[in-house]
């Protein structure tokens, strides 16, 4: 029993020994130690945010509560077995079962604090769903780290080691007897230790017990997320993944006759007939573009290049092409993405459908077959479908989502022959569009339509790409700036070449950003960090600049219409061509927060059932959060949005194979 040998320290002889619960004592009070230190010290790091909440000292004291809902989640299950420890001859093997559990949960516990501080640089909050999302794809989580956070790992893994090491000594203080307790005094005191233990995770007398929710007492998502513990958070998120189809549930609930009435009562979609009962969604979309034939459609899906890196937009100078390149075509001039992650673009770009608080349907297991996309519909047309991507196209899911929801051909890394220059995340921009390239003029030469998605990686942390393509914005070479200054150029490359080809007549180019890179700030929702630029080229679009608020979940209408396919399909978005002087929306989803943007007014869904009014400043990038009660219509028209895409995705309503009205068949 070398693991339990204890150390006869007479000053701790008496200490939190207590028969079975002797490490479980010391694990609690351990792990609110240490926790409470790690919280005090990001407070340090971000004083200046937490300062401008006023409510430094309820972050502090609200983080202690959280720490005893986690405390007693990771004992609940020694605890629950403590009657084994009375039994005859299971008394050693309690006490072994006791000292790695509780070893175990701290050393999780430490590993999850020291990995905060790179989290929260990257993604402006603490280690959440993203953080288990990403450990499905080892080997490019790794490889950016390595390259990346290479100082941020060694010091990390090493910390974790020591303090583990710390920990085994501090389990072995003291001169505790190993004698078992009898059944009855066992007994009495595992019902008292079980009742403690579950007021400890309950942590309220209300009808719900305390979740994540009731700790956003600050209007700074970031702030909030540190009165959690990320382990804490994290398990939450894990506990959250099952209830995926339910996930806008937690802002509450509306008639789902209500809920339809509202989500498709905008003067765009007013036009259209909704009148098959079993998908409510359905209609038939003529496209405004009368055309003999109907034009190819090429998307290039620009990684992180949000508003952040576009001047004209307020952004730096490191999209030179892309400037030049607006002057050409449909610039969209307040385009919004509908969430922060790769799959929440592919899922508003590629299939037009709403964000919820759930995982992108890209990830979702009811959305791997028959789901609607722009794909699924340009198939049935006769177009051939291809994903064209430089690194490994199962990362994400996105290979099964796209072949089984209607892309014929995945072009990935793996059949990109001598490329110039491959990095963590695959082969570099540049590389990606020589291939599309020749993809596209060998489809042409083929006299069928094609649709292409071209999605772009270099600018990816770590930010690796060629050397001597571009002058580097700034020093040193491997920063965001100059990544996206790469990406930039090696599109304005594509560009010129694909103006000289024959291909370049029959299509309609699409240029999105699918997020902006790293989305932070001190608002509830950083709502600067959703504006992204959107392009849309070709051979008879004018060239315009379109002020009109838009979300990504248009593009796909306006798309359809522009290269002359009329369809009937299940997409709620705007078409453009249709309408273009309405007021406008975006639909936003930050973590557990959903808001309605309309004009400079936002509606914010909290995930406790509450909502707050907000305004926002474009030209200061500020949120103004109003004191002033959101109206009861407001708000169900807020909650209708949400309501809607996971209705439709739950009750499998989304599917690409759903007619029209008149398409059905005459009984």
């Amino acid at each position: 029993m070398s693991a339990i040998r204890t150390i006869k320290v007479p000053v701790f002889s008496s200490w939190f020994c207590l028969g079975p619960y002797r490490y479980l004592i010391r694990t609690a009070v351990l792990g609110l130690v240490l926790l409470s230190l790690s919280r005090l010290a990001l407070v340090l790091w971000q004083y200046d945010r937490v300062e401008q909440t006023d409510l430094l000292w309820q972050v502090l004291l609200q983080g202690v509560r959280a720490d005893i809902i986690l405390m007693g989640l990771l004992l609940l299950v020694p605890v629950l077995l403590i009657p084994l420890a009375s039994v005859r001859g299971m008394g050693n093997l309690w006490f072994q079962f006791s000292y790695l559990w509780c070893l175990g949960a701290l050393v999780l516990l430490v590993f999850m604090e020291l990995a905060s501080p790179a989290f929260i640089l990257q993604y402006d909050v603490r280690p959440n769903r993203l953080f288990v999302e990403y450990l499905k794809y080892p080997k490019e989580v790794l490889s950016t780290l390595w390259f990346g956070f290479r100082l941020s790992l060694v010091l990390g893994i090493t910390a974790t080691v020591a303090l583990a090491w710390l920990i085994r000594r501090v389990f072995r203080l003291g001169q505790c007897s190993l004698k078992q307790w009898s059944a009855v005094k066992t007994m009495g005191i595992w019902v008292l230790a079980l009742l403690l233990l579950l007021a400890g995770i309950r942590s309220t007398t209300e009808h719900r017990p305390a979740n994540p929710a009731m700790f956003a007492i600050t209007a700074d998502a970031m702030v909030n997320s540190l009165v959690l513990n990320s382990a804490y958070s994290v398990l939450y998120a894990i506990y959250n993944l099952k209830h995926e189809a339910h996930s806008s549930e937690i802002y509450g609930r509306l008639p789902t006759a209500q809920m339809l009435k509202l989500s498709l009562d905008w003067p765009w979609l007013n036009t259209y007939q909704f009148s098959n009962p079993d998908y409510p969604t359905v209609h038939w979309q003529q496209a405004t573009a009368k055309r003999a034939k109907p034009l190819n459609l090429v998307i290039v899906l620009q990684e992180s290049m949000g508003a952040t890196f576009v001047q004209s937009l307020g952004g730096e100078a490191v999209t030179p092409e892309l400037e030049k390149l607006k002057q050409q075509g449909l610039w969209f001039e307040n385009l919004y993405a509908t969430g922060t992650r790769s799959v929440r673009g592919i899922e508003a770009v590629v299939a037009g459908f709403p964000p919820t608080p759930a995982q992108s349907t890209v990830k979702l297991s009811n959305s791997q077959q028959h789901f609607t996309t722009l794909a699924s519909i340009l198939k049935t047309q006769g177009y051939h479908t291809q994903f064209i991507y430089g690194g490994e196209a199962h990362f994400d899911n996105m290979r099964s989502f796209f072949t089984g929801n209607g892309m014929q051909q995945i072009v990935d890394q793996s059949q990109m022959a001598n490329p110039v220059f491959t990095g963590s995340w695959g082969v570099s921009d540049e590389d990606l569009f020589n291939t599309a390239h020749q993809q596209l003029s060998a489809l042409h030469q083929q006299n069928k339509p094609f649709f292409s998605l071209i999605f772009t990686s270099s600018n990816h942390e770590p930010f690796e790409f060629p050397d001597g393509r571009i002058t580097l914005h700034e020093t040193p070479k491997d920063t965001v700036k100059n990544a996206v200054k790469y990406a930039d150029w090696a599109m304005g490359q594509f560009f010129r070449q694909a103006q000289q080809s024959d291909y370049w007549q029959d299509t309609v180019f699409l240029i999105v950003a699918d997020h902006d890179n790293r989305v932070y700030g001190d608002s509830l929702i950083p709502v600067d960090k959703f504006h992204i630029p959107g392009l849309i080229l070709g051979p008879d679009i004018k060239a315009e600049k379109l002020q009109t608020l838009a979300s990504q979940i248009d593009l796909a209408p306006t798309l359809l219409s522009m290269i002359g396919v009329s369809s009937c399909h299940t997409m709620t978005g705007r078409d453009f061509t249709l309408d273009k002087t309405s007021p406008g929306r975006a639909l936003l989803q930050f973590g557990d927060y959903f808001a309605l943007m309309q004009g400079d007014k936002l509606v914010i869904l909290k995930p406790d059932g509450k909502s707050v009014e907000a305004r926002y400043q474009p030209l200061q990038q500020k949120l103004s959060l109003s004191r002033q009660d959101v109206s009861q219509a407001d708000k169900n028209k807020t909650l209708a949005l949400v309501q809607l895409p996971s209705y439709l995705y739950r009750e499998q309503k989304n599917i690409s194979t759903a007619l029209c009205p008149e398409q059905l068949p005459v009984n």
